[in-house]
């Protein structure tokens, strides 16, 4: 029942989120639809935790709408409570379903007009944090969505109209939010994240993980554990890789995560939310990860992640003495920063921890300095665990082919590394490629096993590595070649023999025929 009901959900907001479609491109309409959803959710889940409260006093908190000083009393309570318990507070009538019964109102002399109201409710959620704990996490959540903005509507009347007809379509699905155990609407948010990246184009990188690929990075660093501590991921995006993470254990202690994009940082702080993860056990910071690490003398059990691919970074000469980056001797170059997302990761890491990190190829045999850190990683360190070569295009906005690297501090299979050659196990779809469940698993069951398989996967001793000087790539160390078929050139030239002589037979037989009906013969 819960898989349907999700599937419904699912279909429900789609179609929702289709209704603003038309009128903007698909990364600035998720910023409202998903917005929206949130709101909701915030709403119904402080009308479920307010009506328990009340319920001895039997009360509904939708009704308390009174100005007198009872109700005014009551309401405070409920709301030092909920600023505790949920860490943001809304009142009665800023309840999701009242708005949306004020914008679709047809009564006479009622106006229908809700965005300022609407847009108040909004910053209010914020104000309500202010000087709390959670004040942080609810810091202009909802700053991307501009209720004035000519995009939804070119008259003030038009937005009112376009907002409160997705308001009223949202207010009639059930989240089901009673059923604590589930986590359909979670599912059904990431779904939609999931949607909006495949329309989204090359910007999709940004903020998204295909759950595939993010489902093979949990997995492993979640190999043989129950439990984490503490789960970080330097470029979070929308927080995808870190509730993945969470699917494949029974409790995560606390939830890390910076994001440079503040769009995208939003995002993932409602994503977090909205997946039922308490506000004091998640921290996730907005800022540039290389240039300015917000979580400097922390480690964790469990790392993941999916920085841009060869991005810029300063390469500043004051971050050699960064302890991030001090031990090496080289910095990763200026032009692609895949090396410093690893070395910052590996900073972090905790002695008992695991991460994995997707990177291009290119980082495997690129030579300079990302081969010199690459080797003190290895002869050094011994940190490099296992390469995993991916499918090319299976990520929104590029082609390229990636690969994801695993470290650990404290390696388990010491004397060598594990290299899985996954490339060519896909299923094609239009023009994207797909990691079926099958992929997965068969990737994550050579990873956990080590096992070696012909022309897929293959343990390769460190004096192997280094005798071909720390050069990673895949081939090197995974034979896929395919011998052609042998062929028997005696046999080819008896079979040519054998047309030539059937040739000739047939052009005897058409020749006499022209005789016979005296016609000029063809040849």
């Amino acid at each position: 029942m819960s898989e349907d009901h999700k599937k419904q959900l699912e279909q429900q907001l789609w179609n929702i989120a289709n209704t603003l479609r038309g009128k903007m491109n698909a990364d600035e309409f998720r910023d409202y639809i998903l917005g929206f959803i949130f709101y909701k959710y915030l709403a119904e889940k402080m009308e479920i935790f307010a009506n328990d409260i009340l319920k001895q006093d039997k009360l509904k908190f939708r009704n308390l709408t009174g100005s007198d000083e009872n109700t005014l009393e009551i309401i405070e309570a409920v709301k030092e409570e909920a600023l505790d318990k949920l860490g943001y507070f809304l009142k009665p009538d800023e309840l999701f379903t009242e708005v949306a019964k004020r914008g679709n109102s047809d009564v006479e002399g009622i106006s229908n007009f809700i965005l300022e109201d609407l847009q108040k409710i909004l910053t209010n959620i914020q104000l309500s944090t202010m000087g709390t704990e959670s004040e942080e996490d609810f810091d202009n959540l909802f700053e991307d969505m501009d209720l004035n903005s000519t995009k939804l509507g070119k008259t003030p009347e038009a937005r009112n109209e376009i907002i409160s007809k997705v308001l009223s379509h949202l207010d009639k699905i059930d989240f089901k939010l009673e059923h604590t155990e589930l986590d359909v609407l979670g599912d059904a948010y990431e779904y939609l994240i999931g949607q909006f990246a495949s329309n989204a184009g090359k910007k999709a990188g940004e903020f998204y993980t295909p759950q595939e690929v993010s489902m093979i990075l949990a997995k492993i660093v979640t190999t043989g554990k129950e439990k984490l501590k503490s789960v970080y991921d330097p470029t979070c995006g929308s927080g995808s890789l870190l509730l993945r993470v969470a699917k494949e254990v029974t409790d995560v202690g606390d939830f890390y995560g910076q994001e440079m994009n503040r769009t995208t940082y939003n995002l993932a702080r409602m994503n977090m939310i909205l997946h039922g993860v308490h506000y004091r056990k998640f921290d996730i910071k907005q800022e540039d990860t290389l240039e300015h690490p917000q979580h400097r003398e922390m480690t964790f059990e469990a790392i993941v992640a999916n920085p841009p691919f060869s991005a810029q970074w300063s390469a500043n000469t004051l971050f050699t003495t960064d302890d991030r980056f001090s031990q090496y001797g080289k910095l990763a170059p200026s032009s692609k920063a895949d090396f410093a997302f690893v070395q910052h990761m590996i900073h972090h890491l905790a002695d008992n921890g695991t991460m994995a990190i997707v990177l291009p190829l290119g980082v495997l045999f690129r030579g300079g300095a990302e081969k010199h850190i690459r080797r003190y990683l290895i002869e050094n360190r011994n940190y490099l665990d296992a390469i995993i070569g991916l499918p090319a295009n299976i990520f929104y906005g590029t082609t390229i082919p990636t690969c994801i690297m695993v470290f650990k501090k404290c390696k388990e299979n010491p004397e060598d590394v594990l290299f899985i050659d996954a490339s060519q196990h896909f299923e094609k779809v239009k023009t994207q490629n797909i990691l079926r469940e099958e992929h997965i698993e068969k990737i994550v069951s050579t990873y956990k096993n080590r096992s070696e398989e012909k022309k897929y996967s293959k343990r390769i001793l460190l004096n192997e590595i280094a005798t071909n000087d720390y050069n990673l790539n895949i081939p090197r160390y995974v034979d896929t070649f395919e011998a052609e078929d042998s062929i028997d050139i005696n046999a080819i030239a008896n079979e040519i023999k054998a047309l030539d002589k059937s040739i000739s037979d047939t052009d005897k037989i058409l020749t006499n025929f022209c005789k016979q009906l005296n016609i000029v013969t063809p040849f």
